[in-house]
């Protein structure tokens, strides 16, 4: 009887179990056999699923979400952005990488800048040639099933009847009002006040550009008579960029980087991208027992953070576009010897001080002899908490189909509305990329005419025992690599499912140059004030500067995850902005 009674009361607590571990997370696990999409809107996801289930493929249905994403997402991405995409095609089991991101103008010159004392964040002179409509052909063509013009169709009907505004694009508005041009705000704008949430947005010139688009390919935008619209607005508006510029941009396939840790491929963009951080890191983390530090202890979260801060640092020694920087040391800085050296600098009770010191990945002898300074301990003051803004000034998508192609894709104007200017008559908003470059002969990402500027859009992917396995990314700068790196050891190390994964407390290194020109290194140490009180006062006794903010979830990542079991995708997002996920 004693028996017959425990395996009851067994019973009862698997039961009790199970729906336990599904709803102790904010959002749920999303399921499904067939086809998957998560993005950043639910309008993208739909547009997507649309396409799957009208025959479409993975590809097909990323370039769908990503056109009505430029749409619903307008300060984050579009026509006028940038866009990496990594594709894993189930029939051959290849990764495949497509760069879809623009140059320099002509124009843009070291001399031209430094007489206007710098390059700017925002306005005409911040943007560059955009690459994204490039990028989505050449992937349309190259791998989906589905004329152009039918994958832009979700989006023109968006565009052409008009869609509500969210609370988060209403927030973008409202606090865009002094960067937004009069070309802008005759979109986003009614009665000389910003659209608010739930007021419909329409957008005709949008619509009648992506027709061009779809009725005649990159062509049209970068040749055409949205190139034409393109170039007479620069020129109204003292811009740089002209009608050779325009015409010069191509989309271009090239082989993706990856590494393997502890069993699984991690793909990421290779270089003018920095996607080798969240590998390297990797590499770094592997001969570490982070699973023994147990998840979120300060010294896991140490680890993290100094093998960031050294991928950081080889980062901006060394990648930069590979055309303007043929010998990128790429192998080297992936090689697990090179991860040995670069750990053996990790002080397991000292954070670095500072920018860690960059190292020398075809003599590994010479970095492991290098002199490094690491920080005393810090005080932290548990009451000055910061609200915490979403480190997402772009937008993330991936998409698995049935015959489980996968693809992730970022795209990305750079900051919020980009530059503020909004192409008057085809209706795309256009970046403020030129601020990614340095000025500075010694920067290895200086400016030149032409040039790709060294992106920090890195989408993910992953295979286990050569079959496809996850998709995930998230937008964010600089924190992009950081984000993704502790989502996928959440789920590789701590064993959590998508959406557990997704909602854990995470921490972002701002000790290393940012992007941002005038490329400043704030030091930090930012982290969220749930984590306990004693793993903060751990950190700050290691040296770590903290800056303690209000936040949720890991960056704004979004991931689906093929269980190697059973099959079944599995979808999750961050609790962060609009992001959704659909399946069928």
């Amino acid at each position: 009887m004693r028996r017959i009674a425990l395996l009851v009361a067994l019973t009862v607590l698997a039961l009790a179990a199970a729906p336990l571990a599904q709803t102790s997370t904010w959002r749920p696990v999303v399921l499904s056999d067939t086809g998957m999409i998560a993005s950043g809107h639910a309008l993208a996801s739909e547009a997507g699923i649309r396409i799957l289930k009208n025959g479409g493929n993975a590809i097909d249905a990323a370039v769908a979400a990503w056109a009505v994403q430029g749409l619903t997402e307008p300060e984050m991405t579009g026509l006028g952005g940038d866009m990496f995409m990594l594709i894993y095609i189930a029939k051959t089991g290849e990764v495949k990488f497509i760069n879809g991101t623009g140059v320099a103008p002509m124009a843009a010159t070291v001399d031209f800048y430094k007489n206007k004392g710098g390059i700017p964040d925002q306005g005409i002179l911040s943007v560059s040639v955009p690459g994204s409509v490039a990028g989505a052909e050449l992937a349309a063509k190259t791998y989906g099933t589905r004329p152009l013009a039918e994958l832009l169709a979700p989006a023109i009907e968006l565009a052409d009847r008009g869609f509500p505004v969210t609370e988060a694009l209403a927030g973008a508005i409202r606090g865009s009002a002094a960067k937004l041009s009069p070309s802008a705000k005759e979109i986003w704008y009614r009665n000389n006040q910003p659209l608010g949430f739930g007021e419909r947005v329409i957008q005709k010139d949008l619509a009648n550009t992506l027709r061009e688009i779809g009725s005649k390919g990159s062509a049209a935008f970068y040749q055409g008579p949205v190139a034409e619209k393109f170039a007479a607005y620069m020129k109204a508006e003292g811009g740089l960029i002209d009608a050779r510029d325009l015409a010069a941009i191509k989309a271009n396939e090239d082989a993706p980087v990856h590494i393997n840790y502890k069993g699984v491929e991690v793909y990421e963009c290779p270089p003018n991208s920095q996607g080798f951080v969240m590998l390297q890191a990797l590499n770094i983390l592997e001969g570490m027992n982070v699973r023994y530090m147990r998840h979120n202890s300060a010294p896991y979260l140490h680890a993290v953070t100094e093998s960031l801060k050294l991928a950081f640092a080889d980062r901006n020694k060394y990648v930069a576009d590979p055309k303007f920087t043929p010998n990128i040391p790429m192998r080297e800085m992936l090689s697990k010897e090179y991860a040995a050296v670069r750990r053996a600098l990790i002080d397991p009770d000292k954070a670095i001080a500072g920018e860690a010191p960059f190292g020398n990945p075809r003599s590994p002898v010479t970095s492991s002899q290098q002199q490094i300074a690491y920080s005393s301990p810090q005080s932290v003051d548990h009451t000055q908490v910061i609200t915490g803004e979403e480190n997402g000034h772009t937008t993330y998508l991936a998409v698995i189909d049935k015959d489980r192609n996968m693809v992730s894709v970022t795209s990305s104007l750079l900051s919020i509305f980009g530059s503020g200017h909004v192409v008057k008559g085809a209706g795309f908003v256009l970046n403020n990329r030129m601020a990614y470059y340095g000025l500075e002969e010694d920067d290895i990402n200086v400016l030149r005419p032409g040039k790709r500027v060294r992106q920090t859009i890195n989408p993910a992917l992953a295979l286990k025992d050569g079959k496809p396995y996850m998709v995930f990314g998230t937008p964010g700068a600089d924190t992009q690599p950081q984000a993704q790196l502790q989502f996928f050891l959440n789920v590789a190390e701590f064993g959590m499912n998508v959406q557990q994964a997704l909602e854990q407390e995470s921490i972002v290194s701002t000790s290393f140059k940012s992007s941002y020109y005038p490329h400043a290194a704030e030091g930090k140490l930012q982290v969220p004030s749930t984590l306990p009180k004693h793993v903060l006062d751990e950190l700050a006794a290691m040296g770590h500067k903290l800056d303690i903010r209000n936040v949720r979830g890991v960056g704004s990542v979004k991931a689906i995850i093929i269980n190697p079991k059973t099959g079944v995708l599995m979808g999750g997002v961050s609790p962060t902005r609009d992001s959704y996920v659909m399946a069928y």
